[in-house]
C-alpha cells in the first residue's frame, strides 16, 4: 500500500475517495461485513459485490475460502490500483436505473451492496438530492433476484444515512422493501431470491447444506 499512497497521497481538501488508502482499517470494517454474514464459518460462497469500490470485502471473501466477484465504475484510480494490488476480480460497468446488469454467466449464492451510492442522481435545483425511485428499486431487485440469485441466495443492501443522518428508509422505502420480503436491521435491507421468504443474517444448518448442494 505504500506505493499506492505514494501515488495518491492524501492532502488537506484531497477527494474523501483516498480514504480507502487506509487498509488495515478497511480490512477490519470488512472482515466484520462478513462476519455479520457468518461469511466465516459457512461453506464456499459464489459472492457478488456491486460498487466494489476498493476492494477490501472481496478480498476478506477469499480469505475466508469464497469465490467473490466484484462490479464498478473505473472512475476511481486509487480502486483501480487497490483491486489490482490486492489480486481481485471486478466488473467494469455502471447500474443504471431501469436497465439490466451485464450478464455474468453465473448466478451467485450471496449479492451484496455495502455503502450503497449507485440509486443517487445528483442534486435538483433546491438543492435536494435526487434518487432512484419506487419503480426503479423494483427493477433493480428484479433483475438481481430472476438473473443472478440461486434459488437459496440472498440480496444484502446496507445504505449510508440521509442528509442530518436520518435513516435511508423512509416511510414508502421502508415499506416498498417490506413488500419485497426483506428483513431491514438498522442501514440494511436482506433479501431471498423468493420474494415471499425472508432470509437471515446467520446462516442455518439448512441453509449451509443448501448451499453446498446449489452450485
Amino acid at each position: 500500500m505504500s506505493k499506492l499512497r505514494e501515488q495518491y497521497p492524501f492532502q488537506p481538501g484531497s477527494p474523501p475517495i483516498n480514504r480507502f488508502e487506509d487498509a488495515d482499517y478497511w480490512v477490519a470494517v470488512n472482515v466484520e461485513r462478513a462476519q455479520d454474514l457468518w461469511l466465516d464459518r459457512t461453506p464456499p460462497f459464489r459472492i457478488l459485490d456491486l460498487g466494489c469500490g476498493a476492494g477490501f470485502f472481496l478480498y476478506v471473501c477469499r480469505l475466508f475460502g469464497h469465490d467473490a466477484l466484484g462490479l464498478d465504475t473505473d472512475d476511481e484510480p486509487l480502486f483501480r490500483g487497490t483491486t489490482a494490488l490486492l489480486k481481485v476480480q471486478r466488473v467494469i460497468t455502471r447500474i443504471e436505473p431501469g436497465v439490466p446488469l451485464p450478464d455474468l454467466g453465473m448466478k451467485f449464492d450471496l449479492v451484496t451492496g455495502h455503502r450503497v451510492c449507485f440509486h443517487r442522481l445528483g442534486f435538483a435545483a433546491n438543492g435536494e438530492q435526487k434518487e432512484w425511485s419506487i419503480a426503479d428499486w423494483e427493477f433493480f431487485i428484479h433483475d438481481i433476484r430472476t438473473r443472478f440469485l440461486k434459488s437459496n441466495g440472498r440480496l444484502l443492501l446496507e445504505f449510508n444515512p440521509r442528509k442530518g443522518d436520518s435513516s435511508f428508509f423512509i416511510p414508502e422505502l421502508r415499506a416498498f422493501f417490506l413488500s419485497q420480503g426483506a428483513r431491514i436491521f438498522r442501514s440494511k435491507a436482506l433479501l431471498a431470491a423468493d420474494p415471499q421468504q425472508r432470509p437471515r443474517f446467520k446462516e442455518t444448518r439448512q441453509t449451509r447444506r443448501l448451499g453446498i448442494r446449489e452450485r
